[in-house]
């Protein structure tokens, strides 16, 4: 799938402005994970939690990092994502993009939906609607491998160790703080091991909700690090239509291009 920009981490991936009223985090089930918590105990959780995972909204951040030169850019804004009957959507708003020192006001925005990505850069004015999926192909967004968020989301534990070999690290003090961290290290011969090299995830025990993805791609020359902050799982009221509407444009004003899906 070409989640081109969209690769928040890779879901992910997943903010500003404002967000919808909070509401209780449902209570995860079983014991509630420690930093004392095995690797399995904490796969369980993010079992779990993806399957009564409804939707979400949350702030997100994405730093992408050239390894040689050692450059970061990031970008901030909003994400907002709701699992259907027939077809999981995802919509992405970034606003804002730090180079250095320097911030600066550039929106680009990404919604995925029914088999389509659509991705508009509004400083360009220009919007490219992608077929990602064949006619009638169904996608889940929190499985591994098939959406923009490489999470072992509401994965069973035995389906992570298949893609995965899989270790718990101690959280440092720059990291998310109260959180879990384990390593995803993609094995051979898998489909993530030709897009990753490792990827890194940090959990709130509180919502068993990954906080910070960051991953490496294959060939260690970009790290992309996506945190999640103020994340409201199945919020109140839930998400609606206007949650996934993009802006009206002015068609003769843009540059307007479509890509019907390719084998």
């Amino acid at each position: 799938m070409r989640i081109t920009g969209l690769v928040l981490a890779s879901l992910v991936l997943l903010y500003g402005g404002t967000l919808l009223a909070e509401s209780p985090a449902p209570q995860p089930q079983g014991r509630p994970l420690s930093p004392d918590s095995s690797v399995d105990e904490i796969l369980d959780a993010l079992d779990s939690r993806g399957r009564n995972l409804r939707e979400f909204v949350a702030d997100v951040s994405l730093t992408e990092s050239d390894q040689a030169t050692g450059f970061d850019s990031i970008r901030t804004g909003r994400v907002y994502y709701q699992k259907q009957k027939d077809d999981d959507r995802i919509r992405v708003i970034f606003d804002e993009k730090l180079e250095g020192r320097f911030a600066k006001s550039e929106k680009v925005e990404y919604l995925l939906q029914k088999g389509w990505l659509t991705d508009r850069d509004y400083q360009r004015s220009v919007e490219v609607k992608r077929q990602v999926l064949k006619p009638g192909e169904k996608v889940n967004l929190l499985k591994l491998g098939e959406g923009p968020f490489p999470l072992p989301i509401g994965q069973a534990k035995e389906e992570v160790h298949k893609e995965f070999i899989v270790s718990k690290q101690k959280v440092a003090a720059d990291e998310p703080k109260g959180t879990v961290h384990v390593t995803l290290k993609p094995r051979e011969e898998t489909r993530l091991a030709r897009k990753f090299n490792v990827i890194d995830v940090w959990v709130d025990p509180k919502t068993n909700m990954p906080v910070r993805i960051d991953a490496v791609d294959v060939n260690e020359t970009t790290r992309r690090q996506t945190d999640l902050k103020n994340v409201k799982v199945n919020p109140e009221p839930p998400l609606g239509e206007k949650d996934f509407a993009l802006p009206k444009i002015d068609e003769k004003k843009w540059e307007l291009h479509t890509e019907p899906y390719e084998d």
